[in-house]
């Protein structure tokens, strides 16, 4: 699947994170995670307001770019389809806290669109992934770059999949579960190694 207003969301996509790296032991450039996520929406649909979404899907959280710049440039239906997906980062009096993050995140899936649904499933589905295979052999350094509650992370990444589950009829429901599944067994060694550490 490819057009022009794929073309001109790639662009913007690449300008906009053009400073940011992923996380782990190499700088790979924040946009990789873009392209995998809309790489994969494409398997499951020729949409192409689904595709532009993925690849702008983290620019209201990550850069500067706003709401209205975002319609203005792709359309009233994709800026509906990244707000839809944009974890909100505070409310009207705080910052809000990773889980508070992931709380919202999760109340916000259960009022998204099916299309929406499908690119939340497809980002998800490229970090899970990603942090599976970045962190497999090496647990200490997953809880260094990933500091927190492991109980929380689970039962967070757990209510976000609820939701996806419950809304989504799409196909990548099934690969969704499945990198889930290969996720949660991956928190629940990291948990063992720590509690091993721990005892010494």
């Amino acid at each position: 699947m490819y057009s022009y207003r794929i073309e001109q969301a790639l662009r913007a996509a690449t300008i906009l994170h053009k400073n940011q790296v992923r996380k782990g032991s190499v700088p790979i450039p924040y946009v990789s995670h873009l392209m995998a996520v809309a790489m994969i929406v494409s398997d499951y649909t020729k949409d192409e307001e689904c595709i532009i979404a993925s690849l702008l899907h983290d620019t209201l959280e990550d850069t500067d770019y706003t709401a209205q710049e975002l319609e203005d440039d792709f359309g009233g239906t994709v800026r509906e389809l990244v707000e839809s997906i944009s974890e909100p980062q505070s409310d009207s009096f705080n910052k809000l806290s990773w889980k508070e993050q992931k709380q919202q995140y999760a109340k916000q899936l259960k009022k998204a669109t099916e299309k929406a649904l499908i690119v939340a499933a497809a980002d998800k589905i490229h970090n899970m992934r990603s942090m599976v295979e970045e962190y497999f052999d090496d647990h200490s350094r997953f809880l260094a770059d990933f500091p927190g509650s492991l109980e929380d992370r689970l039962m967070m990444y757990q209510e976000i999949s609820n939701a996806i589950n419950r809304g989504a009829k799409n196909d990548i429901i099934q690969e969704f579960n499945h990198v889930f599944e290969e996720y949660k067994n991956f928190l629940i060694n990291v948990k063992r190694t720590k509690e091993r550490h721990e005892e010494f």
